[in-house]
């Protein structure tokens, strides 16, 4: 029954990840993002927030820090490319790189073990099936 459960988590995990590239993506696509406009520094700050959040949702979903912050910054860097052939927007290498920095604290985060593992007797029956 754990393992049906871990999976399943993993699979919401998965899910989130892919909403977040899906508003990223969008966002991305945009001239215009919603808000006023967001000059350095305080747009370094959202990619690193933007991709500490996918990172972290991409760690609980693989269990595996490296392989969630391959994917981030895989993501990122195509994003960045992407943003190049958008009307009014440009890439640069600057934005790729808080992306990158916040998708290794992010997946740094998001795959490690699980602090609230069930305790007492009931969650050593569990872990012992």
């Amino acid at each position: 029954m754990t393992q049906k459960v871990s999976s399943a988590r993993r699979g919401l995990w998965w899910v989130l990840s892919l909403v977040i590239m899906a508003v990223i993506w969008v966002l991305s696509a945009g001239s215009d993002t919603p808000g006023p406009p967001l000059h350095h520094p305080l747009d370094w700050i959202v990619h690193f927030l933007a991709y500490l959040t996918l990172a972290f949702a991409l760690g609980r979903a693989t269990g595996r820090w490296q392989v969630a912050w391959v994917i981030a910054v895989w993501f990122g860097a195509t994003d960045e490319v992407h943003q190049a052939f958008v009307p009014g927007r440009e890439a640069g290498i600057s934005d790729w790189f808080f992306d990158t920095a916040g998708a290794w604290l992010g997946a740094q985060l998001g795959a490690r073990p699980d602090a609230r593992q069930p305790s007492g007797p009931q969650g050593e029956a569990e872990n012992a099936a």
